[in-house]
């Protein structure tokens, strides 16, 4: 099975190379990505630990889990609907970069398609972590969520609210604003 995995990937970056509607398509996608900066008062060690154990602090439950290493999974939830999408870590460079690929999703968005539900399906989030001076900046992109897609407008708010605001304001004071059960 790993020798199919490899072939296919050689073969994806051949076609990309000989077919560059694929690479500029690819290109396209990744320019009307979400994408957003931030810039706090926390050390890049204290970002990158916010963006590996401490979801529960700006984002949303984790059930206690956290991206220990490559290849560890998180189902991040949204009750008291049942949302919820798995993240598996792909890239954790401590102090510089935290990257997931979204394997499991499940997203309920009233009035809007069934095929709404999976769209973050293969997407990845992207945290680049830099130090700025004093400060510390924090460059998002959530590769695949784009304009196109039904759920956009909605993930987008939230994005904007869990990433620009709550992170921000965690990293800054040490109170966030994640997600709360409605109970």
């Amino acid at each position: 099975m790993q020798e199919k995995t490899a072939f296919l990937s050689i073969n994806t970056i051949v076609l990309s190379y000989r077919f560059p509607s694929i690479r500029e398509d690819r290109l396209k996608m990744v320019k009307e990505s979400y994408q957003r900066s931030i810039s706090v008062a926390a050390t890049p060690a204290d970002a990158y630990q916010a963006l590996t154990t401490g979801y529960e602090h700006w984002w949303t439950s984790t059930q206690g889990k956290s991206f220990n290493q490559v290849g560890d999974r998180i189902r991040f939830t949204f009750p008291p609907n049942a949302s919820y999408w798995t993240f598996e870590a792909k890239k954790l460079t401590p102090g510089k970069l935290v990257e997931l690929e979204c394997v499991e999703a499940y997203h309920i968005i009233v009035d809007k398609p069934e095929a709404s539900k999976i769209e973050w399906l293969g997407t990845r989030t992207t945290w680049a972590i830099e130090p700025t001076g004093n400060k510390t900046d924090i460059h998002f992109t959530h590769e695949g969520l784009i304009p196109a897609l039904h759920c956009y407008d909605v993930c987008k708010a939230g994005w904007d609210m869990f990433f620009v605001d709550s992170l921000q304001s965690y990293l800054n004071t040490g109170a966030g604003s994640p997600h709360q059960e409605n109970t």
